[in-house]
């Protein structure tokens, strides 16, 4: 795939002058003015760490092709010895997978006329028509649209690729499909097997080589090798007393050996910017090494969900759902982003121009506290520094 030299020397060039920050501070080349700006997002976050509803954090955002805030604060692992957070540590994305790798794959396929998202999902694994599933689309997973449960029980339990292949085939779906939304990670499970169906990889090897490469993510992927080990934060306790770091958190992705649709993507702050201001970039018409074109991407960035339904849902992006809470106030509505079990959060706003990303392992140690309202109040702060207005429901 061709890479536009302009926006990969952009990029370079506001890496190469971004000072790095100091514990808990700000980047160092900013004037007062440009620190007070963000000051009470700033806030916010210290004082989540200091409620202990997450060990340690890394946010940034950026508008106009610039990062022009990022911020560092607490630790990265508290147990079994506590560790400094800092700006290049390696995060479980967790749920971010599904956008930013699963949906991103499946648009890629789309764009090579190998995969309809109006065909059934039967078309292209034959095996997941069965308990009523046959009307199932592939549009219907990747908006949560499908009716299927929310995730795979592990009671009894079972462990393998194979097994978990097994489950999804023979789900039934908990209500008609397309008659309401389910998050569920049945659903991108689902879509990561297509994938590998289609390409005859697995889907970490596909990612790696069509996705992470074109957008120069180097440290980013499944199955984190054992180099960057000593920067990822840890995340729990497993069921046997292990401290899960450089495993992904998620039981099922877990269970299928860390390769899953719906979960196992590590990446970095550095990565995430380089990814959101790509993804910014190809929508907005620029140069832009983002591997999809733009007509496909903004299908992918807005709502694509059934006829009549409230729940807005882009290809694999939220854009106005339950789970939207991250958008804050003053963000657009035609924003859209997506969010990690573990404490991620990614969102995007073309209409501002911007993007804001939080990066937490909020479930270390032991389960964590919910940082629902922290990304909310967070965006809504990013927001007002910006001077944009309220967005309305």
């Amino acid at each position: 795939m061709k890479v536009h030299l302009p926006a990969l020397s952009r990029r370079r060039l506001l890496q190469g002058s971004a000072l790095l920050l100091a514990q808990g501070g700000l980047a160092a080349c900013q004037t007062p003015q440009e620190a007070d700006r963000f000051a009470k997002a700033d806030a916010l976050i210290q004082q989540a760490i200091t409620n202990g509803e997450c060990p340690g954090a890394v946010w940034g955002v950026g508008q106009h092709g610039h990062l022009i805030h990022r911020g560092v604060f607490g630790a990265r692992s508290l147990e079994p010895q506590r560790e400094a957070m800092t700006w290049d540590t390696v995060f479980d994305m967790a749920s971010l997978t599904k956008p930013m790798i699963t949906a991103l794959a499946v648009m890629q396929l789309v764009e090579k006329g190998l995969v309809d998202v109006d065909a059934p999902v039967a078309r292209y694994l034959p095996q997941f028509a069965a308990g009523g599933k046959e009307q199932i689309t592939v549009r219907l997973l990747l908006t949560h649209f499908s009716g299927l449960q929310p995730d795979l029980p592990r009671n009894p339990d079972w462990w393998g690729k194979a097994a978990a292949t097994d489950r999804i085939m023979q789900a039934v779906p908990k209500q008609p499909p397309g008659s309401g939304f389910i998050y569920s990670d049945l659903n991108f499970i689902a879509l990561g097997l297509l994938v590998e169906k289609i390409t005859l990889q697995t889907l970490n090897v596909y990612a790696q080589k069509n996705i992470l490469a074109p957008l120069d993510m180097v440290q980013s992927g499944f199955l984190p090798p054992a180099s960057l080990q000593a920067r990822i934060a840890p995340t729990q306790y497993d069921e046997h007393g292990h401290m899960l770091r450089g495993v992904v958190h998620d039981p099922t992705a877990r269970r299928m050996d860390g390769v899953a649709g719906n979960a196992g993507l590590f990446s970095t702050a550095d990565d995430v910017t380089r990814y959101a201001q790509a993804l910014l970039d190809k929508r907005a018409g620029r140069p832009s090494p983002f591997p999809l074109t733009r007509a496909t991407l903004l299908c992918m960035t807005t709502p694509q969900q059934p006829a009549g339904q409230k729940s807005l849902r882009g290809f694999g992006w939220d854009i106005a759902s339950p789970y939207a809470t991250p958008r804050g106030d003053r963000l657009s509505r035609t924003s859209f982003g997506h969010t990690g079990f573990t404490g991620t959060s990614l969102w995007i706003d073309p209409d501002n121009d911007c993007y804001v990303f939080i990066l937490t392992n909020r479930v270390h140690p032991n389960g964590g506290h919910s940082v629902v309202h922290l990304r909310h109040d967070v965006a809504t702060a990013v927001g007002d520094a910006l001077g944009l207005p309220l967005s309305g429901p």
